[in-house]
């Protein structure tokens, strides 16, 4: 396993997994429950009663019944590495009159990074669901925010989706320039933020468009256009990416909406919508081929309106867009 390999690098003798998306990741299977993953020569799944079957079905790795913390402690010995979402009540109890050593380590999360050709694939399909759900939704001005939203993940669910990938956000009007808003019951106006994303084969897609109407709605569209194209631009392997924020960021800046682009440039997404490495100014890592990554630069004008454009772009020897629809949409 590559994930050996790299264990040995860190000098890990043994590695406890119990994030279920690094689990899904490792062993094929999302547990439902608290579960532990031992990675070692020999790994083994624990897990409970509730999961059990399931698991003997769907997981790559052996699987055991999980008796309790104290039996497994047992068996643990030399340096023992663990995520850093661990919770701080089980690291306490782990580290309890432990034989052994720990050390924090991210081996999963950076693995997780660069995808394969499968999982390419599946965040693919999961985009086309997506996609196609949002044409076949009807932005009706006698609509809701809250109907538009239930509109679009019912359609995704048609078209193949276990669910979205997160809470649809649907915006409208002042609402717009709020960048995490919950759907409303109020009526649609412009412009209308919608950011949406399927689950597909446990694999994300997230994606922002923005409706326009008024000069005014285009000219601030066309200033995050221009930042994305430029952030898109610098998406190649050997950059780090503060400096694709930082393209971004500059555009936004030099026409005076800087204090208006409140977060980071985008993120990495896959088994999660908001993976690592993150878009931002204090992120250095350095981009790799096959790293999946969201764009998606905004202009929040309090009280007024917002917008924000976010595409996901695949990494080759540069960034290569993966939506098909387009930016610029008028409805």
């Amino acid at each position: 396993m590559k994930i050996i390999d790299q264990m040995q690098k860190e000098n890990i003798d043994t590695l406890l997994i119990l994030n279920p998306h690094n689990i899904n990741y490792l062993a094929g299977f999302m547990p439902s429950a608290a579960s532990i993953l031992v990675v070692k020569d020999e790994p083994v799944l624990l897990t409970n009663q509730m999961d059990m079957e399931d698991a003997i079905l769907n997981s790559k790795i052996p699987v055991e019944k999980f008796k309790s913390l104290k039996e497994l402690k047992k068996s643990l010995n030399g340096v023992i590495g663990l995520e850093s979402s661990m919770n701080i009540q089980t690291f306490e109890r782990l580290k309890k009159d432990a034989a052994f050593e720990t050390k924090i380590t991210g081996i999963v999360e950076q693995m997780r990074s660069v995808k394969t050709n499968e999982e390419l694939k599946n965040i693919e399909k999961a985009l086309e669901i997506a996609e196609k759900a949002f044409k076949s939704t009807e932005f009706d001005d006698s609509k809701t925010e809250n109907e538009i939203g239930a509109e679009i993940e019912y359609n995704m669910r048609l078209n193949g989706a276990k669910k979205a990938s997160f809470d649809t956000i649907v915006a409208s009007g002042k609402r717009s320039s709020l960048p995490h808003a919950d759907v409303s019951m109020n009526k649609l106006e412009r412009p209308i933020v919608i950011d949406w994303g399927a689950l597909y084969n446990n694999y994300c897609s997230d994606t922002t468009r923005t409706i326009i109407e008024t000069e005014r709605h285009e000219e601030i569209f066309d200033i995050v256009l221009e930042a994305q194209k430029s952030a898109i631009t610098a998406i190649k392997p050997g950059v780090k990416v503060c400096e694709v924020d930082k393209a971004a960021r500059d555009v936004i800046t030099e026409y005076g909406y800087g204090e208006s682009f409140i977060h980071s440039t985008g993120h990495s997404v896959g088994l999660e919508v908001h993976e690592s490495p993150s878009l931002s100014k204090r992120d250095e890592t350095v981009i790799e081929k096959g790293m999946v990554l969201t764009v998606e630069p905004g202009i929040y004008l309090k009280d007024d309106f917002g917008v924000r454009i976010e595409d996901m772009v695949y990494v080759t020897n540069k960034g290569r867009v993966l939506n098909k629809i387009d930016a610029k949409i008028n409805i």
